[in-house]
């Protein structure tokens, strides 16, 4: 299964990866840049920049600030990671910056209930979060 995650709202594309992942299925991601977080701007990333705050920079909590790594840690957080079977169901789980060569030639899926159509409110893209938090180029 191959999701598009252009303009989806990320816990619930995340919480049907994880379940899909569960179930069974290889899940690929592309255009994780393109998730959108959903609130007011600037209380995400105050957010962002008090768990970045916590601990030290030696020993962590270490948090991805590249957006297809962001969001497969999402997916990690609804997965029972420390058993065998979800650490299984986290290997089926890929995500991918843009769309590699080889999915260009195949059908993309979306999430209708995750898309961000269905909510009119203020979001910001994960994207524009790891520009303006670390700086990372998409």
């Amino acid at each position: 299964m191959i999701i598009n995650g252009q303009d989806l709202i990320l816990g619930r594309l995340v919480s049907y990866v994880a379940k899909q992942a569960m179930r069974g299925e290889n899940v690929d991601i592309v255009n994780c840049e393109n998730v959108v977080i959903v609130g007011k701007k600037e209380m995400i990333m105050n957010e962002y920049k008090e768990r970045e705050e916590i601990g030290s920079v030696s020993k962590g909590p270490f948090y991805p600030k590249m957006p297809d790594r962001f969001v497969r840690r999402v997916v990690r957080g609804m997965l029972p990671y420390k058993e065998s079977r979800g650490k299984a169901a986290f290997e089926r789980v890929m995500c991918y910056l843009g769309v590699p060569d080889q999915f260009k030639d195949k059908k993309l899926e979306s999430v209708q209930s995750a898309h961000i159509e269905n909510k009119r409110t203020s979001f910001i893209t994960i994207g524009e979060l790891s520009r303006i938090m670390w700086g990372k180029q998409v």
